[in-house]
């Protein structure tokens, strides 16, 4: 699957939820979903002739909102499943947590961007270091213990700043720590499932792969 380019409000009208692809927008009555959430398309304003969803097409929708709400590719995802497949634990929740401690994720999280796909834009222009050495791979995996900083010459970007004022007013996921003075962020812990604050049921997932 290639990369998405098209609207990404109509993303979430896909899949009937919020998945808060466009940042600070999506909090505001200016979010499509709020006007219009009904399936895109000529049959999606149409009520009550709704197509009956089989459990292969029920998997594959679940799928598709994960990787959507991460940004991740199709090839990307399978490597991903393929590696939770082989950690031990429950391979839906080693997933989860894989797709959380990529870089893009975690500097969302924290509150150093608006949106993950500003974060990855952010990361590919060298905006940040983790543990006082630049990255500049979306993808990169964090591990518990690391820090996450932006770099000192990028601190005074509008975007960055205006980001982590805001999630200075309403703080962030319990594993996470930010410093906004020093724009520093902290990964205290791997997250639990139970901390992980993704509308995706990784059961779903699992099913379509072991199908």
């Amino acid at each position: 699957m290639a990369t998405y380019h098209g609207p990404r409000c109509k993303l979430c009208r896909t899949h009937g939820m919020k998945l808060f692809l466009k940042g600070q927008r999506c909090f505001t009555d200016k979010c499509a979903f709020e006007r219009r959430a009904y399936v895109p398309g000529e049959q999606g304003n149409r009520r009550g002739r709704r197509r009956k969803v089989t459990e292969y097409g029920t998997q594959l929708k679940e799928k598709q909102k994960a990787k959507r709400i991460y940004g991740v590719l199709e090839r990307q995802f399978k490597n991903y499943y393929g590696e939770a497949e082989r950690q031990k634990g429950v391979t839906g929740e080693n997933l989860m947590q894989l797709l959380e401690r990529r870089l893009d994720n975690i500097v969302y999280r924290i509150g150093f961007a608006p949106s993950r796909s500003a974060a990855r834009s952010l990361i590919v222009q060298g905006h940040f270091q983790v543990n006082g050495r630049k990255v500049d791979i979306p993808s990169y995996l964090i591990k518990a213990g690391d820090e996450v900083g932006v770099r000192e010459k990028s601190q005074s970007i509008p975007g960055v700043r205006d980001a982590v004022e805001a999630k200075s007013g309403v703080g962030t996921v319990e594993w996470l720590e930010l410093d906004p003075k020093k724009f520093v962020g902290r990964v205290l812990e791997l997250p639990s499932r139970e901390q992980i604050p993704s509308p995706v049921n990784e059961q779903l997932i699992v099913n379509f792969y072991s199908r």
